[in-house]
């Protein structure tokens, strides 16, 4: 059944709060999943979330700290004592811990490392902060269940289960030699059908994948995508097991990568440099540098464009009623070059396409781009045809000229539109550059320039001898 808030429960837990009622409190909230109890501290005022935090069993909240919006997680950190936070913590694992120690600031951090009551799990939150938080090292478990390759099966089955008392799921069964150095893993089937006395080196199976603590994340999720995984180990510079990686931290890492990606592709496409930080945390300085280099790229472009209607200046003292139709044929060849830019650079990142394919893109875009042009040639014809005929605007006596002259313009003048902005990613791609920098204003910018080029050499070959 799915949660769902409604201002009557938020109004009985304001009113419990208000009231100090902590055991109906914890009676109402005690049951319920801590994705939902997020949601809850999301309606509730700082003050409220906070009193939730103190009052409550922190083997409930600390949960509870992990699905909250960072904001509000800051927020409610910020009102707690390193002693609150401390406890919350020893309710994690020792990577989710590790991952809300490092938002602290530096003195909090250390006061909260020494109010954790379990050494081993403060060592091992310790070990963590050592590894940068986009890596192997960084998102891994220190929680793992690991035995040694001399034992035999019931020695094993003793010390994992030993060893499993504070690991929430086990995925894997890693063996290590004497020096912790990673050589294999268990298969649970193998392990409950072989003989208790039987040595485990008989049947491990030696062959696994692993990565390394400075392995980039990205990488991780690679390999665990690739080869259907679980869980990975994670191994040191020497080679000795220090964590596993799980399914679920990779789902995270491919959440926050997506977000990332498509954030700095929107950006990009949008014609500015990707923020480095959030918009509400960027610097108006530093938004003004990434904005302005694009900007007068861009500016340098369209004076081309300008010097192109001054090539055309003469025709265009002859023939007026031109300058009626270049806004809409020249928008009509950038927004065709959007769009194309649009499907390759997303079919790009989705790896559907590669350099390879270029001629195969070019083929069909040069179909479509035929395609989509005649359909607005056709209609430009239409619109001057009925116009005309209808007296709600006099072209001259070459009307028909004119209407041709926009009609044709228009399909080679989308058609070259679609195909830059269809190819322009390749290019990119093949110097090595970032193929989102193909921006929607910079192809429109290109197709500016060509558009009016197209467009007068149209015009000079349907109306010369006539308007010009």
């Amino acid at each position: 059944m799915q949660f769902k808030i409604s201002k009557d429960l938020i109004q009985q837990i304001v009113q419990l709060i208000q009231s100090k009622n902590n055991q109906q409190l914890e009676i109402l909230l005690n049951d319920m999943h801590h994705a939902d109890f997020a949601e809850i501290l999301d309606e509730v005022g700082i003050d409220e979330a906070t009193y939730i935090f103190q009052v409550l069993d922190s083997e409930k909240t600390a949960e509870i700290l992990l699905e909250l919006d960072d904001d509000l997680r800051e927020k409610i950190l910020s009102r707690l004592s390193s002693k609150e936070i401390a406890e919350e913590l020893d309710e994690l694992e020792t990577n989710d811990a590790a991952d809300i120690i490092g938002e602290l600031s530096k003195d909090r951090k250390a006061e909260v490392i020494s109010e954790l009551q379990d050494i081993e799990h403060a060592k091992s939150i310790v070990d963590l902060l050592r590894y940068h938080e986009d890596t192997a090292g960084g998102i891994m478990h220190k929680e793992l269940v690991k035995v040694n390759e001399n034992w035999n099966v019931l020695t094993c089955v003793k010390e994992m289960r030993i060893q499993a008392e504070n690991i929430s799921r086990v995925h894997s069964i890693y063996v290590v030699d004497d020096e912790n150095k990673l050589k294999g893993r268990l298969s649970l089937k193998d392990l409950l059908t072989a003989s208790t006395k039987t040595p485990i080196k008989e049947f491990y199976i030696s062959k696994l994948h692993f990565v390394d603590v400075e392995t980039p994340e990205e990488e991780v999720a690679r390999i665990m995508d690739k080869y259907d995984l679980e869980a990975i180990p994670v191994v040191d510079e020497l080679g000795r097991l220090v964590g596993r990686i799980t399914i679920d931290d990779i789902i995270d890492v491919i959440k926050e990568e997506i977000e990332k990606r498509d954030t700095e592709d929107i950006q990009k496409f949008g014609g500015l440099e990707a923020l480095d930080l959030p918009y509400v945390q960027t610097r108006l300085f530093e938004m003004v540098k990434k904005r302005a280099t694009w900007l007068v790229v861009l500016f340098l472009g369209e004076l081309f464009t300008a010097s192109a209607m001054g090539f055309f200046e003469g025709e265009i003292n002859k023939a007026i009623v031109l300058t009626m139709f270049i806004p809409l044929i020249i928008s009509s060849g950038g927004n065709s070059g959007s769009q194309a830019a649009t499907l390759i650079i997303r079919a790009m990142a989705l790896k559907e396409l590669d350099l390879k394919d270029w001629w195969y893109v070019m083929k069909k875009e040069i179909a479509s781009g035929f395609l989509l042009g005649s359909i607005l040639g056709i209609v430009g014809f239409i619109r001057i045809l009925i116009w005309q005929n209808l007296g709600i605007h006099d072209y001259g006596v070459y009307w028909l000229f004119i209407a041709m002259t926009v009609a044709v313009s228009l399909v080679f003048i989308v058609l070259w539109g679609t195909l830059s902005g269809s190819m322009i990613p390749f290019l990119l791609k093949k110097l090595k550059l970032d193929p989102a920098t193909s921006s929607a204003p910079f192809v429109a910018t290109l197709v500016d320039v060509t558009g009016l080029i197209i467009y007068f050499s149209i015009a000079m070959l349907f109306l010369n001898g006539k308007l010009l």
